[in-house]
């Protein structure tokens, strides 16, 4: 598979890179004292902790402050961190620093886009969480790197918004139909964190599917949030525990099936590298 040629949106990636540097300082207490972040993190552990092997070796795109990464760690594996984000890359070396962490996390500040200029190669698999990846609007600019940044018989699990999301198709009952189907925008949805505007496309399973070399085999999906409520409603297991609890368990037996595992805030993807 050749790479598409890649001309850097510039607006685009100092937009980003402003809005996550100012969000990387109160990031971490901000997850950990939201319950459905918390939960979702769970279940996208549990969903890869299926497929990767002991003492791996993880490259992480998108790696903000290193939750993910030092939970991997604290697993028994290596990781390299990229973010494009200064100010996340400022939070991982002091992760770093601050947990003697050298031997085990190498951190490196690159646009997924770029994969090319990665120090370290090879990898047993590959991990992007909490669309980071809906950043950009053609996916083949980042897999098409991926063959040579991994070893044979790697995993690749990316965690991407969806077009479609029932929690925000139910603004129809409200009358607002941009704001149900917002996120079927051609031309992306202008997003809006920390004063700062950048846009985010959203990419459907087929579209992550297509994007992929031919040298990959799709081996599973499931859906993140296909009935809860998303993030921005992290008081909501507080307001409503026994709602949620029903909601959850709900979640927990559907979102593996069809439609369930395409509609949801997310969706867990996971491809292997066959040749």
């Amino acid at each position: 598979m050749d790479i598409p040629h890649y001309t850097p949106d510039t607006a685009q990636l100092e937009s980003v890179d402003r809005a996550f540097s100012k969000q990387s300082h109160g990031y971490d207490a901000e997850d950990e004292a939201n319950p459905l972040l918390k939960s979702m993190r769970r279940q996208v552990y549990a969903h890869v902790d299926k497929y990767i092997k002991p003492n791996s070796s993880i490259l992480e795109l998108n790696a903000g402050t290193g939750i993910d990464a030092v939970r991997f760690i604290k697993q028994g594996h290596r990781v390299h961190a990229t973010d494009l984000s200064s100010g996340m890359i400022e939070q991982l070396q002091r992760k770093v620093s601050h947990n003697d962490l050298n031997d085990r996390l190498s951190v490196q500040q690159v646009s997924y886009e770029q994969l090319n200029e990665v120090r370290e190669r090879k990898f047993d698999y590959i991990f992007s969480n909490f669309g980071g990846l809906n950043c950009i609007r053609n996916l083949s600019t980042v897999t098409a790197h991926l063959p040579a940044l991994l070893n044979d018989g790697a995993y690749v699990t990316f965690v991407i918004m969806p077009p479609l999301y029932l929690w925000e198709v139910s603004w129809i009952l409200k009358g607002d139909l941009r704001q149900a189907f917002r996120r079927f925008r051609k031309d992306g949805v202008m997003a809006h964190l920390e004063g700062e505007f950048f846009r985010t496309y959203y990419h459907s399973l087929s579209q992550i599917k297509k994007a992929f070399p031919p040298s990959f085999r799709f081996i599973a999906v499931e859906g993140l949030c296909a009935l809860t409520p998303p993030p921005s409603h992290g008081n909501f297991p507080l307001k409503h525990p026994a709602f949620y609890r029903i909601l959850k368990n709900l979640d927990e037996k559907v979102r593996s099936d069809f439609p369930f595992n395409r509609w949801a805030d997310h969706i867990i993807v996971t491809f292997k590298m066959i040749s």
